[in-house]
């Protein structure tokens, strides 16, 4: 019976010091945008960690933008031209504005009107994005605490045989 309760203290005290460290290979939330080199510029910088950019629904204000989502609108109805293409669908573009104001790390989604993976004809996609980029009004944010935040920010466009129709959100 001594023999095998000092079995069993062995077992304990060799599994307590089986400790393992595991590196996280997945995103803190679903969605985060890592750096990549190949894509991104490397004056771009979060003010924050990368684990502290709050996502868009985060304070629920929603699109903060100086001129409001209208001043959105009109850039891109003066900007955008149309590409006579048959296609339509959603083109999502994410993004980080740090807490200067400032974008960066920009992702692009297509989808077709089923919602199915797309690829849209390149010179919409590349308008949309550098229009997206170029826009510099972005308002920076506070968290609860009235810290400056860095924050995910997405612009989607509805098109429709390559006119652009909406904008969302």
């Amino acid at each position: 019976m001594k023999g095998m309760f000092y079995f069993m203290c062995f077992l304990f005290l060799f599994s307590c010091k089986n400790k393992k460290t595991e590196k996280l290979i997945y995103p803190r939330q679903i969605g985060d945008i890592g750096y990549d080199v190949k894509l991104d510029s490397p004056s771009f910088i979060p003010c924050n960690e990368n684990d502290k950019i709050f996502q868009y629904f985060n304070n629920g204000k929603g699109l903060e933008y100086k001129g409001s989502k209208r001043e959105i609108e009109n850039l891109f109805k003066k900007k955008y031209t149309h590409i006579k293409v048959d296609e339509s669908g959603l083109i999502r573009i994410r993004f980080i504005v740090n807490c200067k104001g400032e974008t960066g790390r920009f992702r692009v989604i297509q989808m077709n009107n089923n919602y199915e993976q797309f690829t849209f004809d390149n010179r919409i996609t590349n308008q949309l994005l550098m229009l997206t980029q170029s826009l510099n009004g972005w308002k920076t944010k506070q968290d609860g605490r009235d810290r400056e935040i860095d924050y995910y920010q997405y612009l989607i466009f509805k098109i429709e045989k390559g006119n652009l129709i909406e904008i969302l959100p």
